[in-house]
């Protein structure tokens, strides 16, 4: 019997297939609904523009027409033939047989007997298709099929697996390949890393959600995710790369915040600072950052800073990530927790406090944002203080003394307290100005603003001259002793090393 080809059909502007109207309509509730009972011999046009899976897909759905209904399903098809039959309307709308839909439904009810490579085959192809939301139905089994399989065999052997963890192929081989495995690090709960690389962002995102909403570990989740951007980062293009880094930090983001390590997230930031991602995924990871900044080193903290500014280390960032710890819950910041914090800005503060092009506004910032309660000694924070005003000879008083008076002198070591009655950028010049507004000459202008730092600075000029004294009484006993030792033909010791002048 003869075809007639009265129907044209552009798809996706990829190809042209020539069709005979009357048996693609017989299967298409969509076509039949568009041409009616048309018995007109002219042949008609269809161009479709968002045809899910192309052209190629379009003719294996011209195949089932062609064949009275018969196609082999399976799983590299199953999502590209499910999407088109929702899109062409093969669904209760035609005779039984004719009814695509229902087929690929039924298939994939019977996923719970596939082995574990045709679930991850099935996904590789539907993540491929123009509309993968066409296909969600399909897609959303597959996850829920493979996170199963995660889920019961969370313990499973360290296997790169080719077929399902629950079948007898799987368990016979492991031992052939979790020798290989163990050479890369994989861990028992990692065996699946490898196979689930392939996958898009796009169906990462969706697969962790359905992980998450499973209670599958956040901490295996977690190592996951980092093992998936350093994988795709080998092939991907730049606008990949973007792609991948948002999709990892926003999923990274949902999870328990102890479930990802700090030096992990500190290996992500160096991937951000040469990516531009979007505003809302790099304050995620900042908040995550900072939420485990106890965790971090003086190393991870020396971020160059941004191209195009003079300053050399990114005091901004390091800025957040001080804000984002204090803004945790407060059960959890705990003093032990605080301190290491304080501890290490005293590091971060002594290596920026040289650097000719940090602002005061900056430096005062990194050394006031954390509490008084944070620092049992302020030792290591006037010894950066010092290297500051050294460095930065030519700030106005005002600067000075808003520094100065950030300084904490109860908590300084007797040693500290001798070296700063001594140092003409703590003590020479308070006591100067301060003898001059007393004889009347050269007074400072002080606004009603500056009220409360003129006080402050009374006050440390009386804890200067009371350091004074004890310094010269000091040094007295200290002289004595020196002379006593050296009579007995003892050599005089060195003392305090770091804060002499």
């Amino acid at each position: 019997m003869a075809v007639c080809c009265d129907l044209e059909v552009d798809v996706n502007g990829e190809e042209t297939f020539l069709l005979d109207k009357e048996t693609i309509c017989s299967f298409s509730g969509r076509l039949s609904r568009l041409f009616g009972k048309s018995a007109s011999a002219k042949r008609n046009k269809v161009i479709f523009h968002d045809f899910p899976g192309g052209a190629g897909n379009f003719e294996l759905i011209s195949r089932f027409c062609y064949n009275n209904g018969e196609i082999d399903i399976n799983p590299s098809n199953i999502s590209l033939l499910y999407s088109a039959a929702r899109f062409m309307e093969m669904n209760d709308s035609v005779p039984r047989n004719r009814n695509l839909l229902e087929k690929t439904a039924k298939a994939v009810e019977e996923i719970e007997y596939w082995t574990w490579s045709d679930v991850l085959v099935a996904l590789k192809h539907g993540q491929d298709l123009q509309q993968v939301a066409a296909s969600s139905g399909v897609l959303e089994r597959c996850l829920d099929s493979l996170v199963g399989r995660l889920v019961t065999n969370n313990e499973a052997s360290p296997c790169a697996s080719t077929s399902s963890p629950d079948s007898p192929r799987f368990w016979l081989s492991c031992d052939t390949k979790s020798v290989e495995n163990s050479k890369h690090g994989f861990s028992r709960a990692a065996w699946w890393f490898e196979d689930l690389s392939v996958l898009s962002p796009d169906m990462i995102e969706m697969l962790i959600k359905s992980m998450v909403s499973k209670k599958f570990d956040h901490a295996i989740i977690s190592r996951f995710l980092v093992y998936y951007q350093k994988s795709k980062f080998h092939i991907a293009s730049s606008d990949e790369k973007h792609k991948v880094l948002e999709i990892v930090i926003n999923m990274l983001y949902i999870l328990d915040s102890n479930s990802i390590s700090c030096r992990s997230l500190f290996g992500i930031l160096r991937m951000v600072l040469n990516l531009n991602i979007s505003k809302s995924s790099r304050s995620k990871l900042e908040s995550m950052i900072g939420s485990q900044l106890d965790e971090a080193t003086l190393d991870n903290l020396l971020i160059p800073s941004p191209h195009g500014t003079s300053y050399l280390y990114d005091v901004n960032l390091v800025l957040k990530f001080l804000k984002s710890f204090l803004r945790g819950d407060r059960q959890q910041l705990s003093p032990m927790r605080t301190k290491k914090v304080g501890s290490l800005m005293d590091l971060y503060i002594a290596e920026v406090a040289p650097d000719p092009c940090l602002k005061s506004s900056k430096f005062l910032a990194l050394i006031t944002t954390l509490p008084d309660s944070a620092r049992d000694s302020c030792d290591e924070l006037y010894h950066a203080i010092d290297i500051y005003l050294e460095v930065h000879a030519g700030l106005c008083e005002e600067e000075k003394m808003k520094i100065c008076c950030a300084l904490n002198y109860k908590k300084l070591s007797t040693e500290a307290c001798v070296h700063i009655s001594q140092n003409a950028k703590f003590a020479s010049e308070s006591k100067g100005k301060a003898k001059r507004d007393e004889a009347g000459e050269q007074k400072l202008d002080i606004s009603a603003e500056n009220e409360k730092l003129r006080e402050h600075l009374q006050g440390m000029q009386c804890r200067v001259m009371e350091l004074e004294q004890v310094c010269k009484k000091m040094q007295s006993q200290m002289a004595k002793f020196v002379k006593s030792k050296a009579a007995a033909g003892h050599t005089t010791p060195r003392l305090m090393p770091r804060f002499c002048s």
